[in-house]
């Protein structure tokens, strides 16, 4: 899992703005979330995920393809970090007609990974 972006607010933005590609955000809140690549035995280590992901999700899910993962990605953001989004960065949404499920996809993974580094005293 190397070369990934730091985790910045520039990289939320670039997550929320479609200027990092897909793979690359489900890489980021993988890494995040615990997920790990051996690339000797070529396999997945989920040793690091919280018992609730490993149970339902023993390999990382695509979380801009798979609703279901991604509505358990939106139940994992604790209580006062669901409107982080807009309260720290002011994000006012997408405009009606400009987006679908996949844009909403990523704002989840941008939500979850700020609520990440609001937990984890990682913000700028």
């Amino acid at each position: 899992m190397s070369n990934l972006p730091p985790l910045t607010t520039e990289t939320i933005w670039a997550i929320i703005n479609d200027t990092i590609d897909d793979v690359t955000v489900n890489r980021l809140v993988w890494h995040y979330l615990g997920y790990r690549y051996n690339s000797t035995t070529e396999e997945w280590d989920n040793q690091e995920l919280a018992p609730e992901w490993r149970e339902e999700y023993p390999e990382p899910p695509n979380f801009l393809e798979s609703r279901p993962a991604t509505m358990k990605l939106t139940r994992s953001i604790p209580q006062e970090n669901k409107q982080i989004l807009k309260e720290k960065l002011g994000f006012k949404g997408y405009k009606i007609g400009e987006f679908g499920p996949r844009q909403t996809r990523r704002a989840t993974a941008a939500n979850w990974l700020l609520s990440y580094m609001q937990i984890h005293q990682i913000l700028c």
